[in-house]
């Protein structure tokens, strides 16, 4: 059995994918070959930076690591660096390729752990099949790595070569093909006992398939508290029993147990569990059948599982299965587990992956199986519908919270077994550092979502019908921001919950039309629209039929702190919504303001919702209240009001009022950094702005861009959103008397959110300022 990521080259396989030959040929060869580069974390554009990055500088810390080897956590890339190594005995299941065949799958293992753990991968082919000459080459180079990934190397070899590595080196050594199989597998496996009511200690399972997947997988259930003598263990030649000597090696011998079966036929019979690490086929039907009451069968042989889910339901309606097949539910996927694992493990700078690790592991992916699935997961597998049970008893590869659940459990177990020299202080603290390495996003939200946490509010989602609202509802409850509201009618609301499987959900309510406050709102509505040409009867077909006018009243009239809207209509509508409810904080203008998080630097956009063309007034005023919402959230404001022009270079009149606004902020004298008019380019490198335009004001690279018109502000934070590689949050609607966000259509769940916990942010920061 090979992980599921990478899968054996054949037809049938690539038809399955839609993917050709050709494609996958020119998708590797176009542009730079491969699958990645390697980059600079430094500057090295001046001699004085190549001189600290090399000689004479690079001296220094040189010295300090020969005083102390564990300095060089301190001072190089060790500490992130995990070398994948093949011998390419065993690739992808293809066989014995040889070393430099085995390159593109190396590769392909390092965009792996970069995409998914922010861990750094460099592949290593090593051209011999002798055990002594790769155990020397591994042992030798082990100062470079903070981890060794084994991959595609045949058993019995590989066996041999990871213990000896483990006893000669002080740092994780890991066979994925072995231990990354077993710990996804096992996940699975202890759902799928849950759900069916089964103890470890009383299954029965069988394993066919003696290889180094097999076997780890053996070894870990049983570390688990699966008896020893409840587990077969079956290859090519049936049952490895007490006393056979055909075909056995140590390996097998040690999971030989006593038992008068012989084939895997007789094996199967009455097995609660059977795992299948070996070849399409090889479980039949009369298997399936003499299997025990509500059987599990993990079907993992790739491209062609053992059995196919559609087989098994043909023979029975009571089974839990899974494959390593993407277009099967429950799929057994090595991605996640890997680069989490030695995510864990480097951190906390661990000597070995021991058994208590790769059990925390298994244990945090299957209580992550059991939370709500977050939108964007849905997505990217088509937006199926996802929720634990018996066709969910894995986490999706795609899970951002991956990221946190796994390397934080593993972490714990190396310190609690005691393996881990760098331990943790704050366990909290480790798990934003996790969020922040691959959700950029996270850490500039953190402290807006820990003061919303000590201080919850009550926020109405206003399109409460849609499932992603009600999604987002539940989540932002259970994330402990405070009471959510859905408008919408119950009837419909609760169908909604009952096909997504929240029916017992506990989530208020509030029908426009049958709303006890309705006359209320409606008064408050006449009295404000009244002298503005609508008819109370207008104002009342309002408060019964629009939930988003409903909802702003809820938030206007007190009974709520805060709103959400905008999955399913324009900006423009919505925001006019509100507004026949909501008015603007008084001396100040209602804008939309865009924060790009990109790669370790954030930017906020102003105005990219409301203003068509600001004037110079306008634009001052967005200048300030943008500047005090970046403050806000952690950083020192340095404002931009950008043109196509720089400082009157080139002149023309329409760049007038943009010069215009830099002077009522003079007047102004607001306390912070602005300047203009300026393009996007000088706003943004620095080292250009003091280059050509030393009169600037900035004292750093701009992070608040003021832009000239709607236009202009709209399509660069769409355009950064699709081509940028960053996060994008907003727009954050700033302004309003009363908070009231609204997100982008076709909105994520956690967009929605992300918008609610900002909105009840705000209704604490009035909270605070009153």
């Amino acid at each position: 059995m090979r992980a599921s990521w990478a899968r054996p080259w054949r037809e049938d396989a690539v038809d399955r994918t839609r993917i050709t030959e050709e494609e996958a040929l020119e998708f590797h060869a176009s542009g730079r070959p491969g699958k990645f580069e390697i980059q600079a974390t430094k500057p090295l554009t001046t001699q004085r930076e190549l001189s600290l990055a090399y000689s004479p500088g690079v001296a220094v810390p040189c010295l300090r690591i020969n005083e102390d080897e564990s300095k060089a956590y301190d001072y190089t890339a060790k500490g992130n660096i995990v070398a994948i190594i093949s011998n390419g005995t065993a690739v992808l299941g293809l066989g014995d390729l040889g070393a430099q065949a085995a390159k593109p799958v190396m590769e392909g293992k390092a965009v792996l752990f970069k995409r998914f753990a922010d861990v750094d991968g460099i592949d290593l082919e090593v051209d011999t099949r002798d055990v002594d000459e790769f155990v020397n080459c591994v042992r030798f180079l082990g100062k470079s790595w903070g981890g060794v990934n084994l991959e595609d190397i045949k058993a019995p070899e590989c066996f041999i070569i990871e213990a000896r590595l483990k006893e000669l080196m002080d740092i994780p050594v890991f066979h994925d093909d072995q231990h990354g199989t077993a710990i996804i597998t096992a996940a699975g496996f202890i759902n799928a006992l849950a759900l069916t009511g089964r103890q470890m200690a009383d299954v029965k399972v069988v394993i066919n398939g003696a290889g180094a997947a097999g076997i780890a997988c053996a070894e870990l259930i049983k570390a688990m508290g699966v008896p020893h003598n409840s587990v077969m263990l079956c290859d090519t030649k049936g049952v490895i029993y007490q006393g056979r000597e055909q075909g056995m090696n140590q390996w097998k011998s040690a999971h030989a147990v006593d038992t008068q079966a012989r084939s895997l036929a007789e094996a199967m019979a009455g097995a609660d569990v059977c795992m299948g690490l070996s070849v399409k086929g090889a479980f039949s039907a009369e298997m399936i059948r003499s299997m025990a009451d509500q059987p599990i069968i993990f079907a993992m042989a790739n491209p062609d599982p053992e059995i196919t889910p559609e087989e098994v339901a043909g023979l029975r309606d009571d089974a839990i299965v899974a494959t390593g097949r993407s277009d099967y539910p429950n799929q057994i996927n090595n991605v996640l587990g890997f680069p989490y694992i030695f995510r864990g493990a480097l951190d906390v700078r661990a000597s070995t992956i021991n058994m208590e690790m790769k059990i925390a592991a298994a244990q945090a992916l299957a209580e992550l199986a059991r939370e709500d699935v977050p939108d964007e997961v849905a997505q990217a597998y088509d937006s199926k519908a996802m929720r634990y049970g018996r066709n969910y008893i894995i986490p999706a590869p795609f899970d951002p919270r991956l990221i946190v659940a796994v390397p934080k459990a593993v972490a714990q177990a190396a310190m609690d077994s005691g393996v881990a020299r760098r331990p943790l202080d704050d366990i909290g603290t480790y798990e934003q550092q996790l969020s922040a390495r691959l959700d950029p996003t996270a850490s500039s939200l953190q402290r807006i979502f820990d003061t919303v946490r000590q201080n919850p509010k009550r926020v109405v989602f206003a399109e409460g019908e849609e499932e992603r609202t009600i999604r987002a509802a539940l989540a932002f409850q259970q994330a402990g921001y405070g009471k959510p509201v859905l408008v919408g009618r119950e009837e419909h609301v609760r169908a909604t919950m009952k096909s997504i499987g929240l029916e017992h959900s506990n989530l208020e309510i509030h029908n426009a039309r049958l709303s006890k406050d309705n006359a209320r709102y409606v008064d408050y509505l006449y009295g404000r629209l009244g002298r503005l040409g609508s008819l109370r009867r207008d104002c009342q077909r309002m408060a019964n039929q629009n939930r988003n006018v409903f909802a702003a009243c809820m938030v206007a009239c007190g009974e709520a702190d805060a709103m959400v809207t905008g999955l399913t209509r324009s900006f423009g509508v919505a925001y006019d919504d509100i507004r026949r409810a909501i008015d603007p904080k008084r001396g100040q203008r209602v804008f939309g303001m865009s924060i790009m998080v990109l790669r370790g630097r954030s930017i906020f956009i102003a105005d990219t919702s409301v203003h068509e063309l600001p004037n110079a007034q306008q634009l001052a005023d967005i200048a300030v209240q943008a500047a005090e919402e970046a403050r806000s959230m952690g950083h020192e404001p340095r404002v931009a009001l950008l043109s196509y022009s720089n400082f009157g270079n080139p002149w023309h009149p329409a760049a007038q009022r943009i010069r215009d606004a830099v002077q009522e902020l003079d007047l102004r004298e607001p306390g912070f950094e602005y300047d203009g008019e300026m393009q996007a380019n000088v706003a943004l490198d620095y080292e250009v702005m003091q280059e050509h335009y030393p009169v600037s004001r900035l004292s750093g690279p701009a992070n608040v861009l003021v832009m000239p018109g709607l236009h202009s502000a709209n399509i660069t934070a769409k355009l950064i959103q699709q081509a940028g590689g960053g996060s994008v949050i907003g727009p954050i609607l700033i302004g309003l008397a009363k908070p009231a966000q609204v997100v982008q259509l076709g909105a994520t769940v956690n967009d929605l959110v992300t918008a609610a916990a900002l909105a009840a942010y705000e209704a604490e920061s009035e909270v605070g300022g009153s």
